[in-house]
């Protein structure tokens, strides 16, 4: 009988090993435990998540593989399909920030072309403690360096992407990478050992010690020492990687292989259960002949190991030879381990003993799915808990307050470590409303954007988790894309809390609701849980990445104001809402009240019109109202456009003027067009009953804005950008 001390090492309940016992018939040794600990962590396993993301809705006309594979993918029409994913590396980027983030880029990438597609683009959504503290900043250095170490090494684009603040992150960053690849349709590959004598080849670098029970270590909350847990974090090899995915993506292209799956969480004993489980196969595999980089390594080490750049391919016995030519010409190992058999059993030998037997499907299929209690917190938050709020004096410095603040703040110094121009198809430049795509050889491109607001999620967790699907489909819209498919990241505390659980399931119905009036199905996904540090949880944070597609690049329309003298329209309605606003968490230094309301159908008409004024080519430029409000878009747009453009705005509204300048109501956008296209464009939206008002005209070298003819605020465009600008930089200049 294994003691308790091994099952908590392992992560595992005595109910669990009970089941195990009963599923294989006898007492597990310590390497088949160790195989169920990772299977069935919450990491691998979905324990906790499993039974609430049936909600969501995974079908949809371009779906062709929704959850459940490597990856999601969707038909672009003209032969072509998407393949695309979202992952977090959370707990490894805690420990040793570089390689936790470098590794998670690594990891992603292999999720894509393990499908036969080639990765084009990454973009990744970043959540550190305030940047005021230098063990914060030392976090995100590391965090974006490795993330520029690999994606740059490798040549794939980093185009976008999110990066927020807030003291929640302080000892638990996340770290969510998600990676869009395109492939021909009839060239699409799973993860499947099919066909009884096929031959199971180990491609790609050899195995070592590094990132033993790294899934383990994923399902856990973290205590005060982290020190201990440096050897559960993977290292990377960007240039093995990229001769890795060379070679899979020409053995694919030729037709040699029958199925291939990355050794990613639980290395390559998921790969080898998984594929068999898959193929409704088993394996057979030999330890002896994994190449190994570290001397007298355990068949327990050899399997949890999850050293990096690795795959698990399955060919037929003539074409291995072939195979293995291939990848000797990339200076790659590929030998054949095992063999694909009947029966429905992982059996591995080791120095000519068999050392593990057991039935996949337990390992795979049988993990413990647990409806974890759920219970809401005493008193939710309200539009009545926010105190009396006394109006600032002087609304520019307000203004320049939020335009530093560094959740609101240009993220240059993010993005400028990265190649996001590599392999020439990035159309706009971080910073837009999404990333934009070029396909080659096609008019078509792709848009794709990242989001979610944590602290609406906290506030309220179901419209927080509607707010995130609609605003990352309300950013394509403002590049002229139709969203068409979406990926989440959900990241969460700790299961076991019932105020956790419960925050879980507000926000995957909120989810599934918006995701069905947009019509966008799931495709995939990752549930993060566990992320506590010393009993505290990080806001609930669902990372929402969705793509659209742009049937026409030259009708893609980007956020700066394009020239002066155009007309500047809302679209939306203003209201008196602060609650989960940056302005009161910067100004007031409160996290409190109701977030925005959502409607979802009001938000549908909203896109809906406008991707039809933009195909009727009366749109100029178009921005989303997020963080910061009316006026913090209006300056991006000034900060976007042509020579620094700024605006003359008058609004009408009847509201408090801080609501009304610093509000971050929902479904509104703010556009420019000619002149001479106004009255079409107001007509429009009026019988297709979206709100929409001619506020102003662009031009100057200010940023004003008046309520009802009187002027609120005037600062100078340049004065505004040089505070957004130097904020994020200047946290990181040498201090004395």
């Amino acid at each position: 009988m294994i003691d308790k001390k091994t099952l908590d090492q392992h992560g595992l309940t005595e109910d669990e090993y009970g089941l195990i016992v009963g599923l294989i018939g006898r007492e597990p040794n310590l390497t088949e435990l160790g195989i169920f600990s990772v299977m069935w962590s919450e990491h691998c396993g979905y324990k906790s998540s499993r039974v609430h993301l049936k909600k969501l809705p995974t079908e949809g006309k371009h779906v062709v593989q929704g959850p459940g594979e490597n990856a999601g993918i969707l038909d672009i029409g003209d032969g072509q399909v998407i393949v695309f994913k979202i992952e977090s590396h959370n707990h490894p980027s805690f420990i040793e920030p570089y390689q936790g983030a470098a590794t998670g880029v690594g990891g992603i990438l292999r999720d894509i072309f393990t499908m036969g597609a080639r990765p084009i683009a990454v973009l990744d959504s970043l959540r550190f403690g305030p940047p005021d503290d230098p063990k914060n900043r030392s976090v995100m250095e590391g965090v974006v360096s490795g993330i520029a170490g690999y994606g740059n090494s490798i040549g794939v684009p980093t185009v976008g992407g999110e990066v927020y603040f807030n003291p929640c992150y302080d000892l638990n960053p996340l770290v969510n990478v998600f990676c869009l690849g395109l492939a021909d349709k009839d060239k699409i590959f799973y993860a499947k050992a099919e066909g009884a004598g096929n031959k199971v080849l180990y491609v790609g670098a050899k195995t070592g010690r590094d990132g033993i029970h790294g899934a383990t270590m994923a399902s856990a909350e973290f205590g005060k020492e982290t020190e201990h847990k440096r050897p559960n974090v993977q290292v990377g090899d960007p240039f093995k990687e990229k001769l890795l995915l060379e070679a899979c993506l020409e053995v694919m292209d030729r037709g040699l292989i029958v199925g291939i799956q990355d050794m990613g969480a639980a290395g390559l004993t998921c790969s080898t259960t998984e594929m068999a489980d898959k193929g409704g196969m088993g394996i057979v595999v030999d330890l002896d002949k994994v190449p190994q980089r570290e001397a007298g390594m355990t068949p327990y080490e050899i399997l949890l190991s999850e050293s990096q750049e690795r795959m698990l391919i399955v060919a037929a016995p003539e074409k291995v030879a072939a195979v293995q030519e291939i990848f000797a010409k990339w200076d790659l190992d590929a030998p054949v381990i095992g063999e694909v058999v009947e029966g429905g059993r992982a059996r591995i030998s080791f120095k000519g003993e068999v050392v593990v037997d057991i039935p996949v499907d337990a390992v795979v299929n049988l993990c413990p799915a647990y409806n974890r209690p759920s219970r809401a917190p005493a008193v939710l938050p309200s539009p009545a808990d926010l105190p009396p709020l006394p109006l600032p004096g002087d609304y520019g410095d307000v203004f320049l307050k939020l335009l530093a603040s560094p959740t609101i703040a240009d993220k240059e110094w993010v993005f400028r470590q990265y190649d996001h121009m590599v392999q020439v198809n990035t159309a706009f430049l971080p910073g837009a409303d999404a990333a934009l795509l070029r396909i080659k050889g096609s008019k078509k491109a792709l848009a794709v954007s990242l989001d979610g607001n944590s602290l609406y999620t906290r506030l309220d967790p179901k419209t927080g988790a509607k707010i995130a699907v609609a605003e990352a489909c309300r950013n394509l819209v403002c590049v002229g894309a139709r969203p068409v498919g979406v990926t989440n990241c959900l990241n969460f505390g700790n299961p076991e809390k019932p105020e956790v659980m419960w925050q879980f399931e507000q926000a995957v119905d909120g989810m599934a609701e918006a995701c069905r009036a947009f019509g966008i199905p799931v495709t995939g996904g990752n549930v993060s849980f566990y992320n506590d540090t010393e009993g505290l949880s990080i806001h609930p944070t669902p990372v929402l990445g969705i793509v659209g597609i742009l049937d026409d690049i030259r009708k893609a329309v980007s956020p700066g104001f394009k020239a002066a003298g155009d007309a500047v329209v809302l679209l939306g309605e203003n209201m008196e809402e602060l609650g989960g606003s940056e302005y009161i968490r910067i100004v007031h230094n409160l996290e409190a009240g109701a977030p925005p309301a959502m409607d979802l159908e009001r938000e549908k008409r909203l896109q809906e019109f406008l991707l039809e004024a933009m195909g009727a080519g009366l749109v100029r430029s178009a921005h989303d109202l997020a963080e910061g409000g009316l006026t913090v878009a209006l300056a991006e747009c000034a900060f976007h456009g042509a020579r620094k453009t700024g605006c003359e705005v008058d609004l009408t509204d009847t509201l408090r003027p801080d609501a009304l300048l610093f509000g971050e109501t929902q479904s509104r956008i703010v556009i420019t067009c000619r002149p001479a296209n106004l009255g079409r464009f107001l007509k429009t939206a009026a019988a297709r009953g979206v709100p929409a008002k001619s506020i102003g005209r662009t031009g100057g070298r200010d940023i004003a804005v008046r309520q009802k003819g009187r002027e609120l605020l005037r600062v100078p465009v340049e004065k505004a950008y040089r505070a957004w600008k130097d904020a994020l930089p200047n946290f990181f200049k040498v201090r004395t």
